[in-house]
């Protein structure tokens, strides 16, 4: 389930930042604000549902799904294909959010 919300979250503020990318960088109307803000509150309201007892912790590890993800939004939607160094990063992003999220607490 955690790894559906960081998904979740991870697509919403993709696209919400990918909105204000477009209005301010591809001149597209100020439209795009409308669902990009909708977005970005999705985003914050996806993380608060990671069962986890210390937000810090929740968003530290959901930083590497996020690198994940964008890597597959510029394939997907910008078409630019990632090199093997950006598999490789994301790769260790996820596997330091693995640590994170899986590591014991003796606390």
């Amino acid at each position: 389930m955690t790894a559906l919300i960081y998904i979740a979250a991870a697509l919403a503020e993709i696209g919400g930042c990918f909105a204000f990318w477009a209005w301010l960088r591809l001149d597209k109307s100020i439209w795009w604000l409308v669902p990009g803000v909708i977005s970005l509150v999705l985003f914050a309201y996806f993380l608060t549902l990671v069962p986890s007892d210390a937000a810090g912790r929740a968003y530290a590890a959901y930083g590497g799904v996020y690198i994940a993800a964008s890597l597959l939004w510029l394939w997907a939607a910008e078409g630019v294909r990632p090199d093997r160094w950006d598999i490789a990063g994301a790769a260790l992003c996820l596997t330091g959010a693995a640590v994170i999220l899986f590591g014991p607490r003796w606390v």
